[in-house]
């Protein structure tokens, strides 16, 4: 392999030293219509082949914008095919870096049939293998989508164009007055996990493919321990509004992968290592805490469409490659507005669905308040969680106490209304009462958490359960 093209260097700085082996590299473009024979295609545009990420098989490619600009013709599109067709027979993921101007519009409709050639491979992968994109140039029209067939995306922060429109092309919308394809907006969109400098994301890349597992077959790594299993966390409780600093806490060596961090923030998503094994983890969120340790911002205890699809888009991947999912719940309701509305019974629908359908190992930690249909969506023990761990402050309940009172002695003084309050709080939303009917399995200190949830993890290390046989589900 050539060091000296870009698509070269990036592969060399995101695998191994010296790990890399091209393939396909004499590869040119077939096609001679509109003068193509005259123009030099080395390697179509596209440096493949295998490596190392932290001693693990990876199977890469990456576009050389420098060629026909990294454009999809028929030959770039059968060795990036090959590609996935190696990564299938081995079971090892595959890592794309997207620099690409689309389709080559001199090889027409064989550029189509590429185009779809690709997605037909990564659609045959989806659940078997790991797909990684990261765009570090233009991944506009087509190719845009076969990213966003990648179960994960980054970004180059400042080149970084990701768009199936241009930004141009929108109606009533130009570059200058919101740039639809970069890097800030696609990842609040929700399009991508993690932008960043070129040697941030590469190096976000390399830390991802190292906790997951090679295929559907195997198991994430485990690797050696050094934090002990033990370990208090103190103060935890402090972290209720910020799950993404709770989660790190717990974390072995305080160590958490966050995806989409930009995207539908009160739900937080990512993966952390406990007792050197790879966990999914979603969480509630209701703060935001900045770099100067104050609160960035604020949002209400309840789910809202977009956190709901992430979470349950990040649940189907967990059950698809057998890792467990830690959920920490402190939610309330719905998000109650008229553009929500459109599409929270749905949204909340497929939440409910990833945590009811998946067969991995599921932990929920009620942190705070649980109350009605939200709670239960949220890996409640109702529909199927394993093990329900809730601190003692928790309250779980149809809703608060004093709007239950409200409704139940309408009419009634506000002595009367109180009184019932506070019988209702200790007979129905209480931490105890949902223990007492088996809706809770263990109510521990908040900094004892990292030891119960680890404990309820190996317990359930060889969970087994069969389904009713279906194709797949319809939600």
């Amino acid at each position: 392999m050539s060091i000296t093209s870009k698509a070269g260097q990036r592969i060399a700085a995101l695998l191994d030293e010296n790990s890399f082996v091209e393939l396909g590299a004499l590869v040119t473009a077939r096609s001679t219509d509109f003068d193509l024979k005259l123009v030099p295609t080395p390697s179509d545009g596209v440096v493949t082949g295998y490596g190392l990420v932290d001693g693990k098989l990876v199977y890469v490619y990456s576009q050389d914008a420098s060629v026909l600009n990294g454009s999809v013709g028929e030959m770039h599109a059968k060795k990036i095919a090959n590609i996935y067709d190696m990564a299938l027979k081995m079971g090892a993921p595959v890592i794309g870096l997207l620099d690409s101007a689309g389709l080559r519009l001199q090889e027409a409709t064989d550029a189509l049939d590429a185009m779809a050639l690709i997605y037909s491979k990564q659609a045959q992968a989806s659940g078997v293998i790991p797909q990684v994109c990261a765009v570090f140039g233009n991944c506009g029209g087509g190719l845009a989508i076969a990213n966003a067939m990648a179960d994960f995306t980054f970004m180059e922060e400042k080149s970084g164009k990701l768009f199936v429109n241009t930004p141009n092309a929108l109606d009533g919308n130009y570059t200058a007055k919101c740039d639809t394809a970069s890097a800030e907006y696609v990842a609040k969109a929700g399009q991508c996990d993690g932008f960043g400098s070129e040697e941030t994301i590469l190096a976000q890349i390399r830390e991802l493919v190292s906790m997951l597992p090679s295929n559907n077959d195997s198991e994430a790594e485990t690797v050696d321990v050094t934090d002990d299993l033990n370990r208090a966390c103190a103060g935890i409780e402090g972290c209720i509004g910020d799950t993404a600093i709770l989660v790190s806490q717990i974390a072995d060596d305080n160590n958490f992968v966050e995806v989409k961090p930009d995207f539908a923030k009160s739900m937080v998503t990512g993966f952390i290592r406990l007792n050197g094994a790879t966990v999914g983890v979603v969480a509630n969120r209701s703060e935001v805490y900045g770099e100067d340790n104050k609160v960035a911002e604020k949002f209400d205890t309840v789910l809202c469409p977009c956190g709901c699809e992430k979470a349950a888009k990040f649940i189907g991947f967990c059950d698809a490659f057998s890792i467990p999912v830690v959920s920490f719940t402190n939610v309330t309701g719905f998000k109650a507005t008229v553009e929500a509305e459109k599409k929270m019974a749905k949204a909340a629908a497929k939440l409910t669905y990833a945590f009811a359908n998946a067969t991995v190992p599921k932990v929920n930690v009620v942190i705070g308040k649980a109350y009605g249909s939200a709670y239960t969506v949220m890996n409640s023990k109702s529909i199927g969680c394993d093990v329900t761990i809730a601190w003692p402050n928790a309250e779980i309940g149809t809703m608060d106490a004093k709007l239950a009172a409200k409704i139940m002695y309408d009419g009634q003084d506000a002595a009367v209304i109180d009184e019932k309050a506070a019988e209702y709080a200790k007979l129905q939303n209480s931490v105890t009462s949902a223990a007492q009917r088996g809706y809770v399995d263990q109510i521990v200190d908040p900094a004892d958490t990292r030891k119960y949830v680890i404990g309820a993890l190996e317990m359930l290390y060889t969970k087994f359960e069969e389904r009713p046989a279906k194709k797949h589900g319809t939600v």
